[in-house]
């Protein structure tokens, strides 16, 4: 049950696949390369209800995107040869990043297996809590505990609503409300909203965190691989732009010298957690600048360009969306300017990205 901004999209991609413009765009560009967003790699299909399945793909789907990005004739790279190639004076073979955020265990299992098998470069981001098991993968919580409920009760600033969750429209009405609810409220509040769901419906929140996320042990087999490059991804997963200055510089410095104590080198590269505009901006830029990382990512969508080399710290990427799994789409998805002027006219409307930051 897709909402139909996700519908809009589909028939947007199928148009520009069935035009076949995006060869035409790819070849007058300037667009550098292209970041893709990932989170989830698991091979059985989502439950009817699932509002977060825009973070999973099949692995199959990654195989086939890896596959037709090359023969679109890109360079699948690391990113510190993708900015290399931003700063470059002359315009190189245009680049693919793949980067994966919330090192998700199955990340572990189906992905790096893939992964190693393809020979693709690839970046995962670390929240460092969620490693610890001392967060909160709140979105998948939420959904999670109405998934097993017919009716649900949330209080918040002492007023108390029912929700009816048997059917599975409901529960989408449901996780919709609840949802926008936690991502406009301070952090404070939605976890303690999500804390409080959770002993109220008998979810073990930190036996969830550990079920979804690997613990170090398991991220040491990524610090040695070859073909990937941590990254930072905060400490508690928190919208850094809802938090006060000192509070956000700690999640970003804090989470870098963390990972620095567990592999003995620290990360030179973050990313946003959520990353839309609400989530990250100027402020968040600059700090990222100041602690001396080499780059940061959004999740803004839009392709990579040469002025990008004056605002690594700010850098978009495209999601390969759970919802869109079709080899045919990869074309239009690694066709960065689509993207940047889907960015633009958003902006212009007080939007965001395909998958809402």
């Amino acid at each position: 049950m897709a909402p139909l901004r996700y519908l809009g999209y589909r028939a947007a991609l199928e148009l520009l696949w069935a035009s076949r413009l995006t060869a035409l765009i790819r070849r007058f560009s300037t667009c550098r390369g292209i970041i893709f967003t990932l989170h989830r790699v698991l091979p059985d299909d989502p439950a009817d209800f699932a509002p977060n399945a825009i973070l999973q793909v099949r692995p199959e789907f990654l195989a086939a995107a890896v596959a037709r990005v090359r023969e679109l004739g890109f360079d699948i790279v690391d990113l510190d040869e993708a900015l290399r190639r931003v700063e470059s004076a002359k315009p190189e073979k245009p680049f693919a990043v793949f980067t994966f955020d919330d090192a998700y265990r199955d990340n572990l299992r189906h992905a790096l297996p893939l992964l190693r098998r393809l020979q693709c470069p690839f970046t995962l981001y670390v929240p460092t809590a969620l490693v610890d098991g001392v967060g909160e993968v709140w979105w998948q919580a939420l959904e999670d505990i109405i998934a097993a409920q017919s009716a649900i009760a949330v209080t918040y600033l002492g007023e108390t609503e029912y929700l009816p969750t048997e059917s599975v429209e409901q529960k989408y009405r449901a996780y919709g409300s609840i949802y926008r609810r936690m991502r406009a409220m301070p952090e404070p509040d939605r976890v303690a909203l999500i804390r409080e769901l959770a002993a109220q419906y008998g979810l073990d929140l930190a036996a969830h965190c550990r079920d979804l996320i690997m613990d170090w042990n398991e991220l040491r087999v990524f610090a040695t691989e070859q073909l990937c490059t941590l990254g930072a991804h905060s400490v508690h997963h928190f919208e850094l732009a809802k938090l006060a200055p000192s509070a956000m510089r700690n999640e970003i410095d804090q989470s870098v010298r963390v990972m620095k104590a567990q592999f003995g080198a620290a990360p030179l590269h973050f990313s946003y957690p959520i990353g839309g505009a609400a989530s990250a901006g100027p402020r968040e830029f600059a700090m990222a600048r100041e602690l001396g990382l080499r780059s940061a990512v959004t999740t803004r969508p839009g392709g990579v360009y040469a002025h990008h080399r004056d605002r690594l710290h700010a850098l978009p990427r495209v999601s390969l969306n759970g919802l869109f799994q079709e080899r045919r789409y990869v074309d239009v998805l690694a066709t960065g300017a689509v993207f940047s002027l889907l960015r633009d006219g958003a902006n212009d409307r007080g939007g965001g990205s395909p998958d809402g930051g």
